[in-house]
């Protein structure tokens, strides 16, 4: 359990009540709680961890609640910590959830609940004791436990690390990573850090003299709900992610190698010893790239490459207009706190039919909206825009009369990602042929973990977006990064332009926009090639004719 500080007197830290807060939001999640209260665990704990001020004596002067996400609920939890050291409800949820068991069973597809009743089934609590009911055969016994469950379990119990091609959105490995770097005093390292866009090798990597120490600091942490082996822990949701732990001397290029690629380090050994990747890199007659640039073999890293503070501002966000959770001003007033100069509303047209959509008289209405919160906010600038869809006959979802009007059109293909390849490619290059066009929206197609990559011939579709001079969108929502780093780099080498979206639904959805920048570095995006690095007047006056 995440303990809160043990000595008499002495008031819990930040550190100690995050920490618990994250083990009791991971217990809810083991036994199936309702998930906003995981969440809203979990967003706690971050708050905890990050604010300046001792939170325990906020917890007894009363004030607790001034701090912006901590209701009644949590003030309990928190007022229980500081003053008992413990909570109660999670030593019952620990007497009827095995953490060990259900992330096991996630990391192997099943789901949590069903591996834990059939532990409860057997009497086992661990993997260790259901691999011994396995091998007594006493998987039969269970019911609902035929033949091919029972080999399944079997096989997943020989083989304890995860199965090859599971794909996690970068932002979870990030948030995750993060969390467990930050418990044990390291930094983030696998593919997170190269912000590899569906990353499957998890690490963290820590200076310390003595290794064993550390082993126990990282198995402790209530993310680590097992060890997979001395240096492998298993999250909760059923993750592995690596520790790794070097000496100050030899930091640097134990942290390279934890970073990756392999292939990118392969391509570097014999690597120097080194305190620093600074001096890894000297030591080879190299510049240290940046960890996006370490995929293949060392590369040349672009003078120019894009860096988050150059976006200007942020060219698709979707509003209460269609299916947004923001209204036009909430969408503006957040873009202009993030030092932009412009945004540009997007929201859907009509034939997205599963989503609320504008056609000709709601573009309209919504121009209303627009320039009284222009009037308000100048000078900055909410552009006129929209995210309109591609008809199957490659036409736009609006009157040409409409779309010219506009400031800023996506063009999106929604329905019909399925089509064949030739159909598909047509009917999408039809679409940025029209004079109004200005970026074509994800253009893959792609939602990470769930759909791959549509058949668009993405050549011929570079070949057009060069041809009509319509940029090509990265997009920042986790659940796409489309296009990837390596289609961006297809784009740039043929002259393409790129746009780095939020594809916002809400105010903090803005900052989306930091992963499609991570992408578009990992293509070796230079500022030059990004649209919305340039001042409103740039973007503005370059309307196709």
């Amino acid at each position: 359990m995440a303990a809160t500080s043990s000595v008499p007197g002495v008031p819990p830290t930040n550190a100690e009540l995050a920490s618990a807060l994250d083990e009791y939001a991971a217990l809810l999640e083991l036994a199936e709680a309702n998930s906003y209260a995981t969440r809203a665990y979990r967003r706690a704990a971050d708050l905890v961890r990050t604010t300046p001020a001792p939170v325990a004596d906020l917890v007894r002067a009363g004030r607790v609640r001034s701090l912006r996400g901590i209701g009644p609920g949590i003030e309990a939890r928190l007022r229980e910590l500081v003053e008992t050291g413990h909570l109660a409800e999670v030593e019952e949820l620990r007497k009827t959830v095995s953490p060990e068991l259900a992330a096991f069973g996630r990391m192997h597809g099943f789901s949590a609940k069903r591996f834990v009743e059939i532990g409860a089934a057997l009497g086992a609590r661990t993997v260790d004791e259901l691999r011994a009911a396995a091998a007594e055969g006493r998987l039969q016994d269970v019911r609902g436990v035929g033949p091919d469950t029972e080999a399944r379990i079997a096989s997943a119990l020989a083989s304890p690390k995860a199965p090859a091609g599971r794909e996690l959105m970068l932002s979870d490995a990030l948030a995750l990573s993060q969390r467990i770097a930050d418990g044990i005093g390291g930094v983030v390292a696998g593919d997170p850090r190269r912000w590899h866009e569906t990353p499957s090798r998890l690490a963290v990597a820590v200076v310390a003299e003595d290794a064993g120490e550390a082993r126990c600091r990282f198995a402790a942490l209530p993310e680590i709900v097992a060890m997979l082996g001395p240096d492998t822990g298993m999250t909760v949701e059923g993750i592995p992610i690596e520790l790794v732990v070097a000496p100050a001397d030899g930091f640097g290029t134990a942290l390279v190698r934890a970073t990756g690629s392999a292939e990118f380090v392969a391509s570097m050994e014999p690597l120097a010893g080194a305190a620093d990747e600074d001096a890894v890199f000297r030591a080879a007659g190299l510049p240290c790239p940046p960890p996006e640039l370490r995929e293949v073999a060392a590369a040349a890293v672009p003078p120019d490459l894009l860096e988050e503070g150059q976006i200007r501002g942020d060219l698709h966000c979707h509003s209460t207009w269609s299916d947004g959770r923001a209204t036009v001003r909430e969408v503006a007033q957040a873009a202009r706190s993030l030092g932009y100069d412009y945004v540009a509303i997007c929201d859907h047209t009509t034939s997205v039919s599963v989503v609320p959509g504008l056609d000709a008289d709601g573009v309209r209405r919504q121009a209303e909206e627009i320039a009284q919160v222009n009037e308000e906010l100048a000078p900055f600038r909410v552009l006129r825009g929209i995210e309109c869809d591609i008809l199957p006959d490659g036409s736009l979802d609006l009157p040409d009369d409409v779309l010219a009007e506009l400031d800023w059109v996506q063009i999106s293909l929604h329905a019909g990602q399925r089509a064949p390849r030739r159909e598909l490619t047509a009917r999408v290059t039809h679409a940025m042929r029209h004079p109004a066009a200005r970026c074509l929206s994800h253009p893959t197609g792609r939602i990470v973990g769930h759909r791959p990559e549509n058949a668009l011939d993405l050549d011929r579709t570079i070949e057009t977006a060069l041809e009509t001079g319509v940029a090509l969108e990265v997009n920042g929502l986790p659940s796409r990064l489309d296009l990837s780093g390596a289609h961006v780099r297809e784009a740039l080498a043929a002259g393409v332009e790129i746009v780095c979206s939020s594809d916002s639904h809400s105010a903090a959805g803005l900052a989306n926009v930091r992963y499609a920048v991570h992408v578009a570095r990992r293509g070796g995006a230079p500022r030059s090639a990004v649209v919305n690095t340039r001042p409103l007047e740039a973007v503005a006056s370059s309307r196709r004719s």
